[in-house]
Parts: C-alpha cells; sequence; structure tokens
C-alpha cells in the first residue's frame, strides 16, 4: 500500500485547525486536514472575544469575517452584560486596559466555521471532509495515521507533526490516552436557537447577556442575540439540579428560564427553531499538550467552561502560538514545545480558570455586581472577559488568582 507523505497533519477544521493551517500554508508547508464532518456542521461556542479578531487577522481572515458578518445573521459585539435577581451591569470592550480590537461578534457557529475553512481552502489549504482518523503511531521522525475515507476506504498517511485540532472529539488524547478527569465538576448545558421576538427596547443586541439563577448562584443563563432576531440561549446547570431530568430537554430548558423573571419576560415571544440539545460533562483535560510529533489545540486539549466565552479565543491562540514554533521545526530548527507553546498557552488559559472558578464559587459575581467599582480594575477585567488573557502588563493576568481573591473579599466586606 502506497503512504502518503505530507508536513502536517491537522486533525480537525473547526476555527483552530482552519488557522493553523493557514498559518503554515502560508509559510509554504504542505498541510493537509482532516476533518469528520460536512461543514456546515452544528457548534456550540458563539459568542466570540474581541481578541480573536487579532488572531484571524493574522491569518487573514478577519477581513473575511467582516465582509461576510451581515449576510450571515451574525451580530456585532462590543460587550458582555449580567443580571442577577435584578441587579444588572456590563462591560464595554472598547474600554479596556489592553491594547487591541474591542468589538467582535455573536455567530452562527456552523456558518462562522465553514467560513474560515473555507477562508483557508481558497488560500491553498487541503482540507478532506468526511475522513476520520482511527489509528496513530508515533515514531521518531514522523506521525503514521490511518484514516477511513468519504467512501469507507481506508488509508495510511505519514506527516512529520500532527495537529488536533478535533474539539470536543480529542482524537490524540483518546487514540494515545492522554484524557485525565477535569477538575471542575460535571456540569449540563441545554441550548437551542429561538426567533426571540424581544420587544423592549432598552435590550441590549450588541451584548451578550449573562443571567444568574436567583436561587442558585451557580446556575447561570446565557442568551447570545444574532442580527436576524434569532438568538441563542441555554442553561448551565449541575446533574444532580435538574429536577425531572427525564423529562424533554425542550421541557427542562424553558423551566428554568421561566424561573428567572427578567430572562422569561425578554423571551416571552420566543419560538424554538432548532431542537433543543444537551451537552453534559463538557470540562475536559490532558496529561500533556504536546509530544515530540504533535500538539493538542484548542479544546482537544481543555476545555473549562462556557461562562466566558474563552473556548473559540483559546483555540485561536493556540494556532496562533504552534503556527512559527512548528514552521521552526519544520525548517530543521531547535524547538521547545513546552516552553515554546505550552506553557504559554496554559498562562492564559489559568487566567481565565481563575475567573470560571471564582464564578461558581461567587467571588467573581460579588466583583461585577459591587455597587462602588474602581474604573482601572474595571478596565482590566474588561481585557480579560474581552480575551486579553495573555498580558502579564494587566495585574489580573499576572497574578490573577491572588488578585482576584483580594478583590472579591474586599467587595464583600463593602456590600
Amino acid at each position: 500500500m502506497k503512504v502518503e507523505k505530507v508536513d502536517v497533519i491537522v486533525i480537525g477544521a473547526g476555527p483552530s485547525g482552519a488557522l493553523a493551517s493557514s498559518l503554515l500554508n502560508k509559510q509554504g508547508k504542505q498541510v493537509v486536514v482532516l476533518e469528520r464532518d460536512t461543514f456546515p456542521r452544528f457548534s456550540i461556542g458563539e459568542s466570540l472575544l474581541p481578541q480573536c479578531m487579532a488572531y484571524l487577522a493574522e491569518a487573514g481572515l478577519a477581513e473575511r469575517l467582516d465582509e461576510n458578518a451581515h449576510a450571515l445573521g451574525f451580530q456585532f459585539k462590543n460587550g458582555a452584560a449580567f443580571e442577577k435577581s435584578g441587579e444588572h451591569t456590563f462591560f464595554d470592550f472598547t474600554d479596556k486596559f489592553t491594547s487591541g480590537p474591542g468589538t467582535t461578534y455573536q455567530v452562527k457557529r456552523a456558518d462562522f466555521d465553514k467560513l474560515l475553512a473555507d477562508g483557508a481552502a481558497e488560500q491553498g489549504v487541503t482540507i478532506r471532509y468526511q475522513h476520520t482518523v482511527i489509528e496513530v503511531a508515533e515514531h521518531p521522525d514522523f506521525m503514521r495515521l490511518v484514516v477511513v475515507d468519504e467512501a469507507g476506504e481506508t488509508y495510511t498517511v505519514e506527516a512529520k507533526f500532527v495537529l488536533d485540532a478535533s474539539g470536543f472529539g480529542r482524537v490524540l488524547p483518546r487514540l494515545l490516552d492522554l484524557e485525565k478527569p477535569s477538575k471542575f465538576p460535571v456540569r449540563s448545558s441545554y441550548f437551542t436557537h429561538v426567533e426571540d421576538n424581544i420587544d423592549d427596547q432598552h435590550f441590549d443586541r450588541d451584548k451578550i447577556l449573562i443571567t444568574v439563577h436567583p436561587d442558585y448562584s451557580d446556575i447561570w443563563y446565557w442568551l447570545i442575540p444574532f442580527s436576524d432576531g434569532t438568538a441563542s440561549v441555554g442553561v448551565v446547570i449541575e446533574p444532580n439540579k435538574v429536577i425531572s431530568p427525564e423529562r424533554e430537554h425542550e421541557a427542562i430548558l424553558f423551566d428554568y428560564i421561566n424561573q428567572v423573571p427578567n430572562l422569561s419576560r425578554l423571551l416571552k415571544n420566543a419560538k424554538t427553531i432548532a431542537p433543543v440539545r444537551q451537552i453534559k460533562g463538557y470540562s475536559a483535560d490532558v496529561t500533556r499538550l504536546h509530544g515530540e510529533r504533535f500538539a493538542l489545540l484548542g479544546n482537544a486539549g481543555e476545555f473549562l467552561d462556557p461562562v466566558f466565552s474563552s473556548g473559540v479565543t483559546i483555540a485561536l491562540r493556540s494556532a496562533t502560538l504552534i503556527a512559527p514554533v512548528l514552521n521552526d521545526l519544520l525548517d530543521g530548527k531547535t524547538v521547545d514545545l513546552e516552553n515554546d507553546y505550552a506553557k504559554p498557552l496554559k498562562q492564559g488559559v489559568d487566567c481565565f480558570k481563575t475567573f470560571v472558578t471564582a464564578w461558581y464559587d461567587g467571588r467573581f459575581q460579588d466583583v461585577i455586581f459591587h455597587k462602588d467599582q474602581d474604573a482601572q480594575i474595571r478596565k482590566m477585567v474588561s481585557s480579560i472577559l474581552a480575551g486579553y488573557a495573555w498580558d502579564t502588563s494587566n495585574p489580573y493576568v499576572a497574578q490573577s488568582e491572588r488578585r482576584l481573591d483580594v478583590l472579591a473579599k474586599l467587595c464583600k466586606a463593602y456590600q
């Protein structure tokens, strides 16, 4: 059997796969993307963070997004709003500590992912849809993959390096036994798309709305408006708090929405236009982010939680970090994947992790709903919520746990 040989195999054509393959292709590397599904296909993670725009621009894909956003129903986004028991607050992402884009989009991921993948393909990247990796073997100088194509035929390909951008598919973690349990509790999300019919003239469609359950501060909801009058809506909850989990997913979702006065008022005329889906136990982790001839990108490595919409940002950041390192490696230069890729990526992931943990234990909620907020600290927090979790000149990035904990205690003391 003839074995195909390429420079890089990318598993998955989602955002991190499209971006990484585009960046490597620009450097003249032979890249083949293997995608299990056909595009467009449904995915969650619809509220981008402004930091994403800088990464997309680096790959020459931001202009494509801007040009197609309106036609695809993507919504201009400039911040995040929060509501809890009648208290409201918001962050304007243009008013932040870190320089860089302050606006982005709320996107329908099926169309967004296809937009990026098509952009990479137009740049010359080879993408093979309905090609599934079923075996992986590590060798000193290459990785050997066994793949099943769209016709059910099996073939073998060898690559000098493999990037796993398979997201929740987590191909290499499964095949190379890299998975380990997340430290976050198991949570479920129930979500759908609706024709929202929101008639409140004060509702700000330019921001994601995150709502806290009035009785359980660890239960929260997202409302992500799109520009065509539709919206993504969902609830995140620990499974043991789901009342009658044997019910239909739609009944569970709207039962919880109706427990929140403001959200139920906004969505009183909403009509479901897609099946209500459930994802359970989505948080994931791995023993390592790379080997000698492979690296894990985005959700294939670690997924935290959807609360601050960090998933796509981490995915794109991982692509922009690995691309120059991998380019050097393929050019015969000595690289250090741990220090040049894994540790820099983990720095921002750990910052997000601090804020996610503090959201669920209530500390960050105490901070954002505090009445007397310092303007400069607000800018620093706004930067992180806008995705700038790698800017170590921001004290709340460089010392995220210590700084946030002190701030939360002060806010609690002066409520």
